[in-house]
């Protein structure tokens, strides 16, 4: 009896070693915007398959300078398409790789309840000291709010009153700090499943901005990595993509 307890805790460990063996690392750079969205894929897909996700969030375009400078990364998934394309054309990815895995909404927010009118008419009264926006040179959300704020011809009247965060975090940061009382921020910041979004908002119409197309490539042709982007784009994720409020192309 003895002899098979040993040999079953053997059996049993050598299971385990062997499912170690198997699992690896992915390193995905994602922007700032998809962090609630990609946290919750991951942790999915870490209990699916065993591999572990290391994430790291930033802007799009300092992600994009990392990984032209030999950043680890296995994934990209960026806030815009045109790094993708670029990375593409310069043979930084994987060929064949390049999709779009959401599309992105600005909204302009404020904590304050009853502080953002459903038209966004808080800009032309402009009855604040500071409006938050992420910096239009780094972030596609930024050149996107800039967009807006040209479309309704407000820009030089309140380009000193702009506080400039380096990712979308920070500008939504800068406003949940008070640092500013409202700002242009994504979305996908605002909306969790199942939760009502707090303060006050204004949903901008994508008819005043280029629609933030976000895609993602394969940066390492690996049997983890491929799996995981093939988890992103089946039809459980996104949904869930979805009800953290992006568009699904």
């Amino acid at each position: 009896m003895k002899r098979l307890d040993l040999l079953f805790s053997l059996a049993v460990t050598m299971i385990a070693v062997s499912g170690q063996l198997m699992a690896d690392e992915i390193r995905v750079s994602a922007a700032s915007n998809f962090t609630n969205a990609i946290k919750s894929i991951a942790q999915r897909f870490e209990r699916n398959t065993g591999h572990k996700v290391i994430l790291s969030f930033g802007s799009t375009g300092k992600h994009y300078a990392q990984i032209k400078n030999g950043a680890p990364f296995d994934i990209f998934f960026a806030a815009d398409k045109r790094r993708p394309q670029l990375l593409e054309k310069e043979g930084l990815v994987v060929p064949g790789s390049r999709s779009t895995y959401a599309v992105g909404k600005i909204v302009l927010w404020s904590p304050k309840p009853g502080y953002v009118d459903g038209g966004g008419k808080v800009l032309q009264q402009r009855k604040f000291s500071h409006l938050a926006i992420a910096n239009p040179k780094f972030a596609p959300y930024g050149r996107a709010a800039q967009e807006v704020l040209n479309k309704l011809e407000i820009w030089d009247k309140i380009k000193d009153r702009l506080v400039r965060g380096e990712n979308i975090s920070q500008t939504f940061h800068f406003v949940t700090s008070g640092n500013a009382e409202l700002g242009f921020v994504a979305y996908s910041q605002l909306k969790h499943p199942g939760l009502s979004i707090e303060g006050s908002f204004w949903e901008v119409p994508q008819v005043l901005y280029t629609p933030v197309e976000q895609q993602v490539v394969l940066l390492r042709d690996t049997e983890a990595a491929r799996s995981f982007l093939s988890f992103v784009r089946s039809e459980e994720i996104r949904e869930i993509i979805r009800r953290y409020g992006y568009g699904i192309p």
